[in-house]
């Protein structure tokens, strides 16, 4: 079943006198449930489709479909709602609220919707993300890829329609960077949780299970990527 698709996207940017073109005709179709590694350089356009895609920021022309809603059709707060239900965003650089325990700082998006979480799922989320014992811990007090799991966590609370994670092990040494990409297929496995990775690495990008590259803001190529490990 179709998730997201989009139509003959494009971001242009004004730049003083100049104008930037970011994407260019972009149409892409991922399904429930897939594993996408978007590829490209710096200032390929990858960022910028993840930014699209999440709704943090508005195409110049084109649309976006998330299960089967028009993100062009939302007003901001419907944007917003959107964001913080259906969408889960992990960065390389964690955006942890430093005044939050882990545990405020996974529930954050429940907490803004004056929602009480199931103490169940909340308890199994954790236990995976191997967070148990850090739960009143400051992200001053963790790791690096303590603190990228608290990121993932608080992404995956709502169960998304779609986790999008820009260069999550960028800012992670190898074991770290090994260990978040583990963590990643097992959510994408055991909660069919469908996933874009954004990412220049391409190592990285062999773990999932479709490569998707990016060059001057065009689809250069997507393909499955029958190697990846299951």
């Amino acid at each position: 079943m179709e998730l997201l698709k989009t139509d003959n996207l494009c971001k242009t940017y004004n730049e003083g006198k100049n104008k930037v073109t970011a994407l260019v005709g972009v149409n892409l179709s991922v399904k429930r449930g897939e594993f996408v590694a978007i590829v490209g350089t710096s200032g390929s356009g990858k960022s910028t489709l993840m930014h699209l895609l999440g709704g943090v920021d508005t195409p110049t022309s084109g649309s976006i479909w998330v299960e089967e809603q028009n993100l062009a059709d939302m007003k901001e707060k419907e944007l917003s709602v959107f964001r913080r239900r259906k969408v889960g965003l992990v960065y390389q650089f964690y955006n942890l609220i430093p005044t939050l325990n882990v545990r405020k700082n996974i529930l954050l998006p429940m907490l803004l919707d004056g929602r009480e979480p199931n103490e169940a799922e909340f308890s199994a989320l954790v236990e995976t993300l191997g967070l148990t014992d850090r739960l009143n811990h400051l992200p001053s007090e963790l790791s690096g890829g303590q603190q990228q799991r608290v990121a993932i966590g608080r992404s995956l609370i709502y169960r998304p329609a779609i986790l999008l994670a820009d260069e999550p092990t960028g800012n992670l040494d190898r074991q770290n960077s090994a260990e978040i990409m583990a963590l990643l297929k097992l959510s994408n496995r055991q909660y069919k949780q469908t996933i874009l990775l954004i990412t220049h690495d391409e190592k990285i990008a062999l773990e999932a299970g479709r490569i998707i590259r990016i060059e001057d803001g065009k689809i250069v190529s997507d393909q499955a990527n029958g190697g990846a490990a299951q």
